[in-house]
């Protein structure tokens, strides 16, 4: 299933180090004379899925100092020994957006990762990291409203319009910090003192990192239009749960939407009137839609339900299949890289033993940059797919009683 273009029955896929070389059917792809070749028949490959919203590995970011901290980067929260990374990969999901929480208007910096698991466990959070071609660690900016960021009490808004307000006043701040450097020129000694919140606000406003914005009703949906509008910033609508309400106004702003349905009842007030067919409303719209886990919201082993679901409430399949990888990409500029099985693409794929929308389908492998890094065969990633929620956790005893044995 490329997802570029149309499923393939009896299809061949080669991979050459780290990227596709080719894909297309049996009869119109020559397979090289010294390939190593794996026999797929009755499977269901797909690209590896990209989750535009996940907190697996900590997701801590701003404090109680104040409701504005982009400058906070997630990063140096991740713990990449959480074993949700490993579940995730139990998922068939390859690419994460990792985000910071949402009880701030900005809670600071999100980072965009790849699952290398070949080596057992990375050894630091670098070793996931997405890059520029200069090398710097690739996301975007987290930012909420609604009653999350209200919070009760100064510093905090609580209200919706007091959070608005001072959304507003920081981008000001920040379109002023970026033009007495420009002012300043090649004279360092009018340089402004360095404030690393505003030079995150300062990449935003030049395009240069996009807004995940966390908002669920309709008014705060349209709230975050018109700042975006106001600012000319780049943002992915995330959760939208009354996109449907107001999915006109969000195509013709032409802003894409991450959002999320889950299949249990619960959560929070504001997400009430979150319907099943969001996706679809939003996809007639012709709004751009991708799904999320929001780990631990939803567990990564189940991304490919959120598909079904929109599914069976009327999406497209291909949009659906899109939601899940493409789309999620191209929200995180990674559409060159990943997000579909196409030549010169990262070699990132699920193999499946079925249909993707049946929930009778297990992900059986999974593979990264062309190495294996999940095989539901395997005892030890077995436990992954299917074990509980800690599952993963290898805390041994220690101390006075316990010897502790290689």
């Amino acid at each position: 299933v490329p997802v570029d273009g149309p499923e393939i029955e009896d299809g061949v896929l080669i991979v050459e180090g780290k990227t596709i070389a080719a894909v297309g059917r049996r009869d119109d792809v020559k397979i090289p004379r010294d390939a190593r070749q794996i026999d797929a028949a009755g499977k269901v490959i797909l690209p590896g899925l990209v989750c535009t919203h996940s907190h697996i590995g900590g997701f801590g970011g701003a404090d109680s100092s104040g409701p504005i901290q982009p400058g906070v980067r997630v990063f140096d929260s991740i713990n990449v020994h959480d074993p949700g990374f490993r579940r995730a990969l139990a998922g068939g999901l390859t690419t994460l957006n990792i985000m910071p929480g949402s009880g701030h208007l900005s809670s600071g910096r999100t980072s965009y990762v790849k699952l290398r698991y070949w080596d057992d466990h990375p050894r630091r959070v670098e070793d996931l990291f997405l890059r520029d071609d200069a090398g710097n660690p690739l996301g975007g900016l987290k930012m909420a409203n609604g009653t999350n960021s209200m919070s009760a009490g100064d510093p905090f808004p609580g209200t919706r319009a007091k959070s608005a307000y001072l959304v507003r006043q920081e981008f000001i701040r920040a379109r002023e910090y970026a033009e007495k450097i420009q002012e300043a020129g090649d004279d360092a000694s009018q340089l402004p003192p360095r404030d690393l919140h505003l030079e995150t606000l300062v990449e935003v406003l030049r395009q240069r990192r996009v807004v995940h914005h966390h908002t669920h009703r309709h008014d705060d949906i349209m709230t975050v239009l018109r700042l975006a509008r106001e600012f000319d910033f780049r943002v992915v609508l995330h959760h939208v749960s009354e996109g449907w309400r107001v999915a006109e106004e969000i195509a013709e702003a032409g802003v894409p939407c991450s959002i999320i349905l889950l299949d249990s009842p619960g959560g929070k007030l504001e997400a009430r009137y979150l319907l099943p067919k969001n996706a679809r409303m939003l996809e007639e719209a012709g709004v751009r839609c991708a799904f999320h886990t929001d780990d631990p919201i939803i567990d990564s082993r189940y991304f490919l339900r959120a598909g079904a679901m929109a599914v069976r409430s009327g999406m497209s399949r291909e949009g659906a299949l899109e939601g899940l990888t493409l789309a999620g990409a191209e929200m995180l500029d990674l559409q060159d890289r990943v997000g579909s099985l196409t030549p010169g693409k990262d070699a990132d794929l699920a193999i499946l033993d079925g249909d993707p929308f049946s929930v009778y389908t297990h992900v059986l492998e999974t593979w990264v940059e062309g190495q294996k890094v999940f095989d539901r065969s395997d005892q030890d990633d077995r436990l992954y797919a299917t074990g509980g929620y800690g599952a993963g956790h290898t805390t041994p005893p220690y101390m006075c009683c316990y010897e502790n044995q290689p």
